[in-house]
């Protein structure tokens, strides 16, 4: 079943689209079903996995509600500017679909985040900052470390998401953006970690970051999968690479 949700958002201020998937299956008595909470890249929005995937299908096979909100360009953060993107899919749009879809699960080990390029780092993000509430995290082709990379929009825009000024970009080291710091944190105070899988193309210009990461969550002895293979930085990989994520997890 495929629902198209307008509403107006109380963290974003304004009006906003998500696309659900939900199983046309009835469920039993005490039933329940996962879902997958599906982050778009930067130059997406909602509709690209339904656009550019077979996530439907996948879905119906694994009898999986999906979820994709439109995150703008906004890194899934709350923004300087007072578009709270990250609140938005961490808190009020779990509460809205769940209150408006029966079915959904609660239980940290039914609920997957997972995305591509800019989805990628928001779905470590959600993973990292909320560990609580994900059994597990995808990240394909994720667009990993803001920090040390440089930023991949203008000056205007990303100072307008994080407040930063990036001729000085090592002020978001070490910050909530920060994902190396994240996992740093996180096995520092004993938190629990979802089931991690990550994968990038050999072509991909984002291989180097991901493996970097790789080699960081190596190092603090961090669970996880990290996958490389033939790919650039397209739907091709995507599509394919989503599939095998989750069967994987």
């Amino acid at each position: 079943m495929f629902l198209e949700l307008h509403y107006k958002s109380s963290q974003l201020n304004r009006d906003t689209s998500v696309h659900v998937l939900l199983p046309e299956e009835c469920l039993g008595a005490g039933e329940s079903y996962r879902t997958l909470w599906l982050l778009h890249g930067l130059s997406g929005d909602h509709t690209s996995w339904m656009r550019y995937s077979a996530i439907e299908r996948y879905a119906r096979e694994r009898r999986l509600a999906v979820v994709m909100p439109d995150g703008g360009r906004s890194w899934y953060t709350d923004t300087v500017c007072g578009a709270n993107y990250f609140s938005f899919i961490a808190t009020e749009l779990p509460e809205l679909c769940r209150r408006s879809f029966h079915g959904m699960s609660e239980k940290r080990e039914d609920n997957v985040v997972a995305g591509l390029s800019m989805g990628g780092y928001g779905a470590l993000k959600l993973a990292l900052s909320r560990p609580e509430q994900y059994g597990a995290c995808i990240s394909l082709s994720g667009s990993l470390d803001i920090t040390r990379k440089g930023r991949p929009c203008n000056l205007a825009e990303w100072q307008s998401i994080f407040g930063y000024d990036l001729e000085s970009p090592l002020q978001l080291e070490g910050s909530e953006h920060d994902l190396f710091a994240l996992a740093a944190r996180n096995r520092a105070e004993g938190k629990p970690f979802p089931q991690l899988y990550l994968w990038c193309g050999t072509e991909d210009s984002l291989i180097d970051v991901n493996r970097r990461f790789d080699r960081h969550l190596t190092a603090l002895d961090v669970p996880h999968v990290f996958e490389t293979s033939e790919g650039d930085h397209t739907w091709k990989w995507w599509d394919l690479h989503i599939k095998e994520a989750l069967d994987r997890i």
